[in-house]
């Protein structure tokens, strides 16, 4: 066997051995793998990074809605202090989803389904301003596109009888058209997108038993 030939078989037993050495310290990846599923009974034992709770430290779910020391983030604190449960980013959620029903509870005067939700004087000046489009016979077409923002604007709470008020501004669109008896169009367009901007109060007793908060004034 001559010596070129020596050498290549050389070279690839040391190729070889070398991808094999490489298998076994990386493995073998084929697209994208799954990662490993955690073991609930294993201790973690590895050193945690990222963010962590300091005792004492500033509230997050209350200073990135509100500005820190300001008289609204003191009122949600207090909230906090007596029910411990309140997360101010669970209850802006359920307020979005709140609008959206009530909104759409009006302008197809669905009432009876959000009166529960709605204060007395509220739900009066619903029926009332629904009870005014029927006298004239119009109907109201409209489809909810979204809220496109939504922020804490003011905040109140009496130590006294711990009753809080939130109030959210809603920016949201939809579309929304008003016909006649004959059906003619006498407001909007069924196909043009509107901007819809309210300020929404919502009240409630924090610690009582009764979880639901009341929409208690609106003001676009």
């Amino acid at each position: 066997m001559n010596s070129p030939l020596i050498q290549l078989l050389v070279l690839a037993g040391i190729a070889i051995f070398l991808i094999l050495r490489l298998k076994s310290v990386l493995g073998t990846r084929e697209g994208f793998e799954k990662p490993p599923l955690p073991n609930p009974g294993a201790k973690d034992t590895a050193p945690r990074r990222g963010f962590e709770v300091i005792e004492g430290g500033p509230d997050h779910d209350i200073i990135d809605h509100v500005a820190k020391d300001s008289e609204d983030a003191k009122a949600l604190a207090a909230m906090k202090r007596v029910e411990p449960d309140f997360n101010v980013a669970d209850f802006m959620q359920g307020a979005r989803g709140a609008y959206e029903m009530i909104l759409m509870g009006f302008e197809r005067g669905n009432l009876d389904d959000i009166k529960p939700f709605l204060a007395e004087d509220v739900f009066q000046a619903f029926v009332d301003g629904v009870a005014a489009r029927e006298d004239k016979g119009y109907t109201v077409e409209a489809e909810f596109i979204g809220v496109r923002e939504l922020s804490v604007q003011n905040v109140t709470f009496d130590k006294d009888s711990n009753r809080a008020e939130i109030t959210m501004r809603f920016v949201a669109e939809m579309t929304s058209v008003v016909r006649d008896k004959g059906g003619d169009i006498v407001e909007g367009s069924p196909t043009a997108i509107k901007r819809q901007r309210d300020s929404w109060t919502f009240a409630r007793v924090m610690g009582a038993p009764d979880p639901n908060w009341q929409l208690v004034a609106t003001d676009a």
